[in-house]
């Protein structure tokens, strides 16, 4: 028994260290050598590695909006949307309305534009089954989803596109720039944001990337192919494309404004919603961990099911360090995990309070993202958890002179 805990204790503390920490020294070491390598192959080829100028032949495209409720963002949205540095006659701007009850749909009926086309849509559905709608209609060679509350850089879209004249290339990601809405401790989700950027960027350089921002994407038309009901389709529409063989790539070049949600609550939900998806994708797809599907199936493993399987790992170490409190080691560890989970709690009272959460909200943010994942979990099972999303109340961030600074 005694044995058998200890075994657990620390396969389960190694295996979120790898997670955290092993997983990306990994990364970096492996994208240094892989540059090193390509920097040599150059010197004597001389073929050049570069992406696409953004001058190359451009193809057709379709820039596509789900909107419910989006009145304070939605002309803007509009707005920033046809000022893209894109050909106008190669793009189209497709917006759904998901049966809107606030003025939305008014709003938008001032806009004079032949290039954006609205689409109203009486009946509730959500998002993945309004977009579906919006690409069937559409005839564009490269579709591009997009937030209502999301704001391109001019030359975004185009960076994004270039990509494209590489046929290998089946998805691009751009990077989503987080800003700070009124009221937001913003330093934990800004912090864990570059970190999760940073992944990705090395993912991309890898081949390893299986996944995009939401709110900043483009996707082969052919290889738009959702599963019914998904509920994040932003997760589980470009891993598909990633296992059938497509390259997924990562443009830290083409930036993307978004504002954090607002509250620590509607931050939370979030999360909740994003983890039912993930588990949703898990159980829905077992051939994706099938660790004969290469480098996709191992970057899943240690960068996705492992960041999923933490909160179990967790709470397994912590029954075995109490299982194990008569052995000196075990007495400091469990002290050490119950001072990690108490500034948490002690940085969740002082936001529940309006303050900062100060020198705990990295215990706070690290353990709210493991609640959403428990509680995600529990709504996948159950069925709780809808395609149907709610409108977070946000403002359309315009951009920022410093959003270039903000990559990683």
């Amino acid at each position: 028994m005694i044995l058998t805990c200890e075994i657990v204790f620390w396969a389960c503390l190694a295996a979120v260290a790898y997670n955290y920490l092993g997983y990306p020294v990994f990364l970096f070491l492996a994208a240094s050598i892989s540059q090193v390598y390509a920097d040599f192959v150059f010197l004597f080829s001389r073929k050049s590695r570069r992406a696409a100028d953004l001058e190359a032949p451009q193809p057709r495209i379709a820039i596509i909006i789900a909107a419910f409720n989006e009145e304070s963002v939605i002309g803007e949205r509009v707005r920033n949307a046809l000022a893209i540095n894109y050909p106008g006659h190669l793009c189209e701007i497709l917006i759904g309305l998901d049966s809107p009850t606030d003025s939305t749909a008014e709003i938008l009926s001032e806009v004079d534009s032949p290039r954006v086309k609205i689409f109203h849509f009486s009946q509730r559905r959500g998002k993945l089954r309004v977009i579906n709608d919006l690409v069937q209609i559409s005839s564009a060679e490269i579709l591009v989803f997009t937030d209502a509350n999301t704001h391109f850089e001019s030359d975004c879209v185009a960076r994004m596109v270039r990509h494209f004249s590489d046929r290998r290339v089946g998805v691009v990601s751009g990077e989503e720039v987080r800003r700070t809405g009124k009221g937001v401790d913003p330093a934990a989700e800004r912090l864990y944001w570059k970190y999760e950027s940073a992944l990705k960027i090395l993912e991309s350089r890898l081949g390893y990337l299986h996944s995009a921002n939401g709110g900043v994407y483009a996707i082969r038309r052919a290889l738009f192919r959702p599963q019914p009901n998904l509920i994040v389709e932003d997760f589980q529409i470009p891993i598909a494309a990633r296992f059938l063989g497509h390259r997924v790539l990562y443009d830290p070049e083409a930036i993307a404004v978004e504002e954090i949600a607002p509250t620590l609550g509607s931050q939370f939900e979030r999360r909740v919603r994003i983890a039912a998806g993930n588990f949703q994708t898990l159980f829905s797809n077992p051939n994706y961990l099938n660790p004969f599907k290469g480098r996709p199936a191992f970057a899943y493993w240690s960068h996705r099911v492992l960041r999923w399987l933490t909160p179990s790992m967790l709470l397994s170490a912590f029954i075995c360090s109490v299982v194990l409190l008569h052995v000196t080691l075990y007495q400091w560890l469990l002290v050490l995990q119950s001072t990690f989970y108490l500034m948490a709690l002690a940085g969740f009272w002082r936001r529940k309070r309006h303050e900062s959460a100060g020198v705990y909200r990295i215990p706070l943010y690290f353990c709210t993202m493991n609640a959403a994942l428990v509680l995600g979990f529990f709504r996948y099972l159950r069925g709780r958890q809808g395609a149907v999303w709610k409108a977070t109340p946000r403002h359309l961030p315009g951009p920022l002179p410093s959003a270039k600074d903000s990559k990683v």
